[in-house]
């Protein structure tokens, strides 16, 4: 990789992180992991998280783009860790990202690579004073209308050390491989989340027709912990091969 320090190509804030999280067997999400990474693991297990949120405020390269700053996101991610020069870096992959705008799934496939798809989507946040009781991002696949909602209690917590949701929320690399067989590497920087543990999460989805029947079986079955990032500011560095 590169000694020069990589330029930012995004900055934005992200809100309302909803998070579900899935233990999903090693094997599955394997053939994914890009050339020079390996899997990351909590106390042996692997997950895959199906994560909602807002982009606002979005600008590329410095530049805001009119109708494309405020909008919503769904992914589905895994997560890994590549061993560099300064130690160990920790990231995610992305296997399927929905956004609500065709232009901005094609920016991210050609700067990229990743596996944007442009969807019909909303979302619904139920605020009791500054505090989120309930948020619900829909989008609408093979004309069927799909949501996952998450509900919390007031207060926000710190992330504590050493916990599943820490393991999730504190990776700060992105990974995806490239039409070559390469893999891109991008830095996404932001203070560390506060957090809510949810009470109550629902998924409605047609999880094998989006994601396949290996991932459909996993998704399917409650998740093994959930929670809402408040979110923050964030800076997303261009990607540099390695």
């Amino acid at each position: 990789m590169s000694s020069q320090t990589p330029k930012v190509f995004l900055t934005a804030e992200w809100r309302w992180l909803a998070m579900l999280n899935y233990e999903i067997a090693s094997e599955i999400l394997a053939p994914l992991v890009p050339a020079g990474t390996e899997l990351d693991s909590w106390n042996n297990k692997t997950f895959a998280s199906l994560v909602g949120f807002l982009f606002l405020e979005t600008r590329v390269k410095g530049i805001p783009v009119p109708f494309h700053q405020n909008f919503e996101e769904v992914n589905l991610r895994f997560y890994v860790r590549r061993k560099a020069d300064d130690g160990w870096r920790r990231g995610v992959v992305f296997i399927k990202e929905l956004v609500p705008r065709s232009a901005i799934a094609f920016v991210a496939r050609n700067f990229y690579n990743e596996n944007y798809v442009a969807l019909s989507m909303s979302h619904q946040l139920e605020m009791a004073g500054e505090d989120p009781k309930s948020v619900r991002y829909s989008w609408r696949f093979n004309g069927r209308d799909s949501f996952m909602q998450i509900e919390t209690p007031d207060a926000a917590q710190a992330l504590t050390e050493g916990s599943l949701t820490e393991f999730i929320a504190e990776h700060y690399w992105g990974y995806a491989r490239q039409r070559d067989r390469s893999t891109m590497e991008y830095r996404v920087e932001h203070p560390r989340w506060k957090f809510r543990e949810a009470t109550a999460v629902k998924l409605d989805c047609d999880l094998a027709g989006l994601y396949g029947e290996k991932f459909a079986s996993f998704l399917n079955q409650p998740p093994a912990s959930a929670f809402l990032a408040d979110g923050s500011a964030v800076t997303v560095g261009s990607g540099m091969k390695i």
